[in-house]
């Protein structure tokens, strides 16, 4: 079995294929040197200490479990016909079945690349590493985007006594995928803490040099800082599957199995798009900690042929200060909102389909006083429940109750 991609998705996988009892040769490949690392911890507080990444696991365990390390090197080429992967150094691996868990990239800023010097992305622990130094007093931050990625960020850098401007060309910040309430509750956290927001505003430059950036505004507005760090999306790694010629649209398209259009490669992560059964089919390419570590584990039981389909709803988080956000389902399918307020002061959203049919969830509080009642809207959500509103808006009413009556 071969493995495309050691981070949380492909290691997952590898680690899967053994605790099912496969005992044939497991190869995982990555491009980092490093081991298989976390990637959120990147953004909510590598970034502050300089630590070393968060390991998925030591070296001797991988020994242990007889998973071969491939690292440091790219592969460059499937054939299909053989059955074989082609890394760049010259190496050849035949596979039985192959995983495609080739994550995703940063989605560049037109004509601006990441030079590590005023320009940054951040994704890997080399990116972390190279931005770390700023994080200090008296520095001067430019966020180009307003997403999880670079609103962490900011928060990291404030905290750090740097000075912070986030640039977001769509009319709030968080705009994808994070209710508008939830969002201004941020902001407003982020302003106290001298955070400058600039929201519905487009770039028309952005010119890097020796002693910083200088950002022109289409308002002709201008932002000078010290580096400016672009967090503007990401890009699924799709290029190696469309040369093999699997069928590709926005990532790497899978059944509800993580099946490819080839019945010998499956594809998880990131990377790949894939029908929710819960929603009616409907295709969504994630990227999320949770999903990346759920569909490895899904990918190896699917690699021996168990045909296990994707469930569950999707769900993010997101650390800001000592906030956290968390949401999970798919707002767009709502229609309408029930809000439910914490005597803590935290605020959670319920979010419910035409019908009654509760379709996602969304929170925000003081560490993680959310947590628990999201985690239980996952299971009515999971479950397709059509709780009743009034309780819902009710702190008293425990939601255990409610998933027991569903």
């Amino acid at each position: 079995m071969i493995i495309v991609g050691a981070g949380e998705t492909g290691a997952r996988a590898a680690f899967g294929l053994r605790e099912r009892g496969y005992r044939g040769r497991v190869v995982l490949t990555g491009d980092e040197s490093h081991l298989p690392y976390e990637r959120p911890p990147l953004s909510k507080g590598l970034l502050s200490d300089s630590a070393e990444p968060k390991y998925l696991a030591p070296a001797d365990r991988y020994e242990a479990a007889g998973i071969e390390l491939v690292l440091g090197q790219s592969v460059v080429s499937i054939d299909r016909q053989s059955k074989t992967i082609h890394l760049r150094d010259g190496f050849v691996y035949s596979y039985e079945k192959l995983l495609l868990a080739a994550g995703a990239r940063p989605r560049p800023f037109p004509g601006l690349d990441a030079d590590g010097k005023r320009v940054f992305y951040l994704r890997t622990y080399a990116d972390a590493l190279a931005l770390h130094p700023w994080m200090a007093p008296g520095r001067t931050i430019a966020v180009v985007g307003g997403g999880f990625i670079g609103l962490e960020l900011a928060a990291i850098a404030r905290q750090a006594g740097a000075n912070v401007t986030v640039v977001e060309a769509l009319p709030r910040i968080l705009m994808r995928g994070v209710p508008e309430v939830l969002a201004m509750r941020l902001q407003t956290r982020h302003v106290a803490e001298g955070v400058d927001i600039r929201c519905g505003t487009g770039i028309s430059s952005i010119d890097s040099g020796p002693g910083g950036v200088v950002i022109l505004m289409a308002d002709a507005m201008q932002i000078e800082a010290d580096i400016v760090v672009i967090g503007i999306g990401a890009t699924p790694n799709t290029e190696l599957a469309a040369g093999a010629g699997l069928q590709i649209e926005n990532g790497i398209l899978v059944d509800e199995y993580l099946c490819t259009s080839d019945p010998d490669i499956l594809a998880a992560g990131d990377c790949c798009n894939f029908p929710l059964s819960i929603y009616g089919g409907r295709r969504v390419r994630l990227e999320s900690w949770r999903s990346a570590q759920e569909q490895g584990i899904l990918a190896a039981a699917n690699m021996l042929g168990e045909a296990s389909p994707v469930s569950g709803a999707p769900w993010f988080w997101s650390d800001q200060y000592d906030l956290t956000l968390q949401v999970a389902g798919l707002l767009d399918e709502a229609a309408t909102t029930v809000e439910r307020h914490q005597e803590d002061g935290g605020l959670i959203l319920f979010h419910l389909a035409a019908g009654g049919r509760l379709v996602a969830a969304s929170g925000l509080g003081i560490g993680n006083s959310v947590a628990r009642d999201i985690r239980l809207a996952e299971m009515l959500i999971a479950n397709m429940a059509h709780p009743d509103p009034v309780s819902l808006a009710d702190p008293a009413t425990k939601l255990k109750g409610l998933l027991k009556a569903a």
